[in-house]
């Protein structure tokens, strides 16, 4: 069994010993490929990334300018009509006519019930009749005493003195009772108009309260609960009263335009103006009450809305002002300038009025100068800087592949 054993063709560590030198020669290769790869590449790029703009950082930058700032607050008001008014009958009578309902649009002028009084009717005709005949009356005692007058002119003597005069008192008496009947027809005339309702003033009708047939009685009578007829309200001009706090009462001028929003109306903003206010601050609230006038053509708001006036408050004419951003914090007031050399300066600045995007500064720069926007980490004192523009529309600064 032995004698027949086989004998390997090749001997064991020479196959192990070419594996090795052959792995070697492999990794060898690859060793090479990746320097010529980044010789080649740094060769490509090395002009580049060598030139001066490429190892010069660049920084969002702000030109320091003058500009109108402001704060806003916000006040709650409640819109009414500019003018509101019950429209009541001046004469007890049957609703004759009655031509509008709630929600009517209606002019100035315009008639809006008739009322039935018989009585008064017959009144003004007593009283143009009576007026009549006191002018009949009139006229024959004028006559009588003008024929006396002038035969005794033609003839002295001829005439009785005393007839004369008599004649010419019942003539001035016959003349008093012609103003007096005109008086009268007058007055019934003034309340045989009462009948008729008219609008006093362009607006909308707000409620109605009667109907044809029912008796109305007279809003002059105080032994009576008598019920208007219509309401009517001048919805086309609002008034919209809001309180100012204190600390604001400085701020409030008239004809100022203040801007109003209506939640109901998705927001909507209108513009009003302040047209009054009581100059002198309520003890308990430490409030103001001012009031604004708000046009509303389109009858878009209605009365009794709920608004927010947005007041500006603070006011800064033409102040310099920088983006809030450029400050690295308020406590130490310090902004880094980039100088005409585009190196960077810390600059100590003294700022006043703080809005939601801008301080306003008294002093540390100049109309012109610029900021820069951004984490001061970024650059150091000295350190020179490629300036991009800064776009506040998107919190970004513009350049090329921008952040």
């Amino acid at each position: 069994m032995e004698s027949e054993a086989t004998i390997p063709s090749q001997p064991q560590p020479f196959a192990a010993a070419s594996g090795r030198r052959w792995l070697l020669w492999l990794l060898l290769g690859a060793v090479i490929v990746a320097g010529g790869v980044w010789l080649y590449a740094r060769g490509q790029h090395g002009t580049e990334a060598g030139s001066p703009e490429a190892q010069t950082p660049s920084v969002a930058v702000a030109v320091v300018d003058r500009e109108d700032l402001y704060n806003e607050v916000t006040m709650p008001g409640e819109f009414r009509p500019y003018v509101e008014a019950d429209l009541n009958a001046k004469v007890s009578g049957y609703l004759k006519v009655m031509n509008v309902d709630f929600g009517d649009k209606v002019k100035a002028g315009q008639l809006l019930a008739v009322l039935e009084v018989p009585e008064l009717e017959d009144e003004l005709n007593a009283a143009v009749a009576a007026e009549q005949r006191d002018e009949a009356d009139y006229t024959n005692a004028h006559l009588i005493y003008s024929r006396l007058a002038e035969v005794n002119r033609e003839h002295p003597n001829l005439v009785a003195q005393q007839d004369i005069d008599t004649a010419e008192a019942k003539d001035s008496v016959a003349q008093a009772a012609v103003a007096a009947a005109k008086a009268e027809v007058g007055k019934y005339r003034t309340l045989y108009g009462y009948t008729q309702i008219t609008a006093p003033f362009d607006g909308v009708i707000t409620a109605r309260s009667a109907d044809p047939g029912a008796l109305i009685q007279s809003g002059t009578a105080s032994d009576t609960q008598a019920r208007p007829l219509v309401r009517i309200s001048d919805n086309y001009l609002l008034r919209l009263d809001f309180p100012v706090s204190v600390q604001y009462v400085k701020d409030i001028h008239p004809d100022d335009m203040v801007g109003v929003r209506v939640a109901s109306l998705g927001n909507q903003t209108f513009t009003g103006k302040i047209t009054r206010f009581t100059d002198k601050v309520n003890l308990e609230t430490r409030t103001m009450i001012t009031e604004l006038e708000v046009e509303n053509p389109n009858l878009e708001i209605v009365p009794g809305m709920y608004a927010v006036v947005v007041l500006k408050v603070q006011r800064r004419s033409q102040a310099l002002a920088i983006p809030t951003e450029a400050v690295e914090s308020k406590e130490k007031s310090v902004v880094a300038l980039v100088n005409q050399d585009h190196q960077i300066e810390e600059r100590d600045v003294t700022l006043g009025l703080e809005t939601p995007n801008r301080y306003e500064v008294i002093s540390g720069l100049k109309e012109g100068d610029q900021v820069m926007i951004g984490s001061f980490t970024r650059v150091h004192p000295g350190e020179k800087v490629t300036p991009q523009p800064w776009s506040e529309s998107t919190m970004k600064w513009n350049m090329p592949g921008g952040e």
